[in-house]
């Protein structure tokens, strides 16, 4: 299993998991370049949140989209809170959140379907994606899993509710960890690392970390442990292990880029 970034057209990129069955499921999670957007957010900015012109997103939704063979009108997405709620939409849900941030989902940060042909957008700049595939169930999910996100076990939350909604068996699932802000740069205070402790209890040596002597979290490990946790079989885990305050010249961060930028997406639908 592994990740890879994919030259769609015109200095647009596909990351994609390729242990995803491309038969069942289309997937990607945006880079940042190959948009319309000026700086700071540049150039392929997804968020209609960070104070973009909408007609720039718009456009980059159209571009992204297009080249996954999808439409970006029909795309569903959420107002991410840092919370662990999930969503199950269908079609009536098509187009809340392509347009206009206003019509999202409300306070939700996981979406999960199985309607074909209806793209499910997070955004992202830092926090972690999270990718889920049902190939027995043809139903999938996808989830923000910032620090607040994390030690809430949106993960867990994720796979569960895929398994009340869609029969989903955690052993069938297949998850994919997208690009995020890595140990090596994601420095936290001592009040974090508290919450991770009791998040995690039996496995704080694995996510959290000093280095120069300041606590540093691992959300990809974290995360990982959740899936666990949830019954996923670690051999059904894919991960990018791709830092985006290291690569921000690749991705957007909000770290390193000083606090005012774009949002990368992760795109998944059925066929």
């Amino acid at each position: 299993m592994s990740y890879v970034l994919d030259h769609l057209q015109k200095n647009l990129w596909r990351g994609r998991f390729d242990s995803f069955p491309e038969e069942v499921v289309v997937h990607g999670i945006s880079a940042r370049l190959g948009g319309a957007s000026p700086a700071p957010y540049d150039s392929l900015n997804l968020g209609l949140h960070v104070q973009d012109d909408d007609v720039n997103v718009h456009e980059n939704r159209r571009r992204f989209l297009q080249a996954l063979g999808l439409d970006w009108r029909a795309l569903v997405t959420p107002e991410q809170v840092h919370g662990c709620h999930v969503a199950r939409v269908g079609r009536t849900e098509a187009g809340r959140g392509a347009r206009a941030y206003g019509e999202c989902i409300p306070q939700t940060d996981a979406l999960i379907t199985d309607e074909p042909g209806l793209p499910l957008l997070l955004c992202f700049a830092d926090c972690t994606p999270l990718l889920f595939v049902d190939p027995e169930h043809h139903a999938v999910g996808i989830a923000h899993a910032g620090w607040k996100g994390t030690v809430a076990r949106i993960a867990q939350a994720t796979v569960l509710t895929m398994e009340q909604e869609f029969d989903t068996d955690p052993t069938d699932l297949l998850v994919g960890i997208g690009p995020a802000i890595g140990p090596c740069c994601y420095e936290v205070g001592e009040n974090v690392v508290d919450k991770f402790r009791a998040a995690f209890p039996g496995h704080e040596a694995d996510i959290i970390h000093q280095q120069d002597g300041q606590p540093h979290v691992d959300l990809w490990q974290a995360n990982t442990q959740a899936l666990l946790d949830a019954g996923v079989p670690r051999a059904n885990i894919d991960r990018a292990d791709t830092c985006t305050s290291c690569q921000h010249k690749w991705y957007f961060s909000y770290r390193a880029d000083g606090g005012r930028t774009g949002r990368l997406g992760a795109v998944i639908a059925l066929r």
